[in-house]
Formats: structure tokens, sequence, C-alpha cells
């Protein structure tokens, strides 16, 4: 692995670090009020550009990239916790329809 793997890797750990708090946040506060889901959007789509992009990557060169298993770990926690986003959100409509 190269320096600008490397740094890559650093980048996509640092990132990738903060998902699994957003998931247990998300997991034990049953409501998706303050969270977006749009964010979230944009989030994997970055991700998967950059995953894209190392595919072809090593399509053309033959090169496997160590970074791809980040951008698949990534991606996978944004995606738990848009689901969690979607339970949340179903919790917050029985909550509302209990109160009227």
């Amino acid at each position: 692995m190269d320096i600008v793997q490397l740094c890559e890797v650093g980048m996509l750990v640092s990132f990738g670090a903060s998902w699994p708090f957003n998931i247990i946040k998300s997991w034990h506060s049953k409501t998706a009020k303050g969270k977006s889901l749009l964010f979230e959007l944009i989030v994997v789509f970055g991700y998967t550009i950059g995953l894209l992009g190392k595919l072809i990557a090593w399509n053309r060169t033959g090169v496997w990239a160590y970074s791809i298993w980040f951008y698949i770990a990534d991606i996978a926690m944004v995606l738990i916790d848009m689901c969690l986003y979607f339970r949340n959100a179903a919790f917050d409509r029985r909550t509302e329809h209990n109160r009227l």
C-alpha cells in the first residue's frame, strides 16, 4: 500500500468512525426527528462514486486498492442508518397517531 492509498484509507476510516455512533443513537432514540435522509443519500452517492472509481481503476490496471473494503464498510453503515431512519419514522407516525 502506497502513501496515497494510506491517506485515502485514513480519510475513509475517519469518516467511517462516526457512523457506528450515529447508528447507536438512531437505534436508541427511536425518532427520525433531526435526521436528514437527503444528507445520507448524498453521502452514499459520494461513497459509491469513490468505490466505482476504484473498481474502474482495478479493471484498467489489475491493481486492487485496499480502500475498496473501507468504501464498502462505510456504505454499509450509512445504509444501516438509513434503514433505522425508516424504522424511526414509523415510530414517529405511530406516536403522532396515538396523540390524536
